[in-house]
C-alpha cells in the first residue's frame, strides 16, 4: 500500500455557516455556533492525521459589512474561544496563533488573544492559526510597510525577505487550501502563502463537515502530483 502523503499545512476557508442556519430555519448566530463546534472536530481530526499546521479563515476584513447584531454575536463567540474554551487547546497540546489586523477589535478580545497565545506558546502538538479580521491583501500591504520601515535597500528585497515579514512568518506556505459550501474562489485568503497550494472545493456546508471528510481530503491530496511550476 502506498504511504499517504500528509500536507504540512492545511488552510480551511470556513464557509456556509449562515446558509446552514437558513436551511434549518435558524438565526445566523446558530449557524456560526454550529460552525464553531464543527471547527473543533475538524481541527482535532486534522492534527490526528499528522498535519502540523492548520489555518482557518473565520472572519475577514470584509465581514464587518454584515449586520451589527450578527457581528456582535460572532465576536462573543470569538471571545469564548479564547477564554472559557482555551482549555481545549491546552489539553490537546495545541499552539494557538491569531493572524490578522488588530484594528477595530475590542480591547477585551485583544487581551484574550494575547493571553491565549502566551499560554499555548510552548505547546508542541500542532499549530492552529486563526485568521481573524484577516485579509490576504492587507497582510501583503502590512508586510511591505514593515520592510520599508526597516530601511532595507530596494535591491535586497526578495521572496525570502517578504516571507520573513508576513504575519507569523513561522507559519509555512499552504500545501492545501480547502473551501466548503460549493463556492469556487479563495476570497483574499493567504494570497502569498497559497502560491503553489493545491485547492479543493467541497459542496458541503461547513457545519456539516466531519472527521470522515478530513480523511477523504487527505486521501485525495495524496493522489495529487505537486510540480511547483516544474
Amino acid at each position: 500500500m502506498t504511504e499517504k502523503i500528509i500536507p504540512e499545512h492545511i488552510g480551511y476557508i470556513v464557509d456556509g455557516n449562515r446558509r446552514w442556519a437558513k436551511k434549518h430555519g435558524l438565526p445566523s448566530y446558530e449557524g456560526h455556533l454550529a460552525g464553531y463546534n464543527a471547527l473543533q472536530e475538524i481541527i482535532s481530526a486534522t492534527f490526528e492525521r499528522g498535519v502540523k499546521y492548520i489555518s482557518a479563515y473565520v472572519f475577514s476584513t470584509e465581514n464587518w459589512k454584515r449586520s451589527k447584531s450578527e457581528v456582535e454575536k460572532f465576536m462573543s463567540l470569538v471571545l469564548r474561544s479564547f477564554t472559557s474554551d482555551l482549555h481545549i487547546f491546552e489539553e490537546n497540546n495545541v499552539r494557538l496563533l491569531v493572524m490578522g489586523s488588530r484594528e477595530n477589535i475590542k480591547d477585551s478580545i485583544l487581551k484574550a488573544i494575547d493571553n491565549a497565545e502566551n499560554k499555548t506558546a510552548n505547546n508542541t502538538g500542532g499549530t492552529f492559526a486563526v485568521c481573524f479580521n484577516y485579509g490576504g491583501q492587507q497582510e501583503i500591504v502590512d508586510t511591505v510597510k514593515k520592510i520599508i520601515d526597516s530601511g532595507v535597500p530596494t535591491d535586497d528585497i526578495s521572496v525570502d525577505l517578504i516571507n520573513q515579514n508576513l504575519y507569523h512568518p513561522e507559519i509555512p506556505p499552504l500545501d492545501l487550501l480547502v473551501r466548503t459550501s460549493g463556492e469556487k474562489r479563495i476570497s483574499n485568503f493567504m494570497l502569498w502563502r497559497c502560491a503553489y497550494s493545491e485547492i479543493m472545493f467541497i459542496d458541503k456546508l461547513w457545519p456539516d463537515l466531519t472527521k470522515d471528510d478530513v480523511t477523504k481530503i487527505i486521501d485525495q491530496y495524496s493522489l495529487r502530483a505537486r510540480r511547483f511550476g516544474g
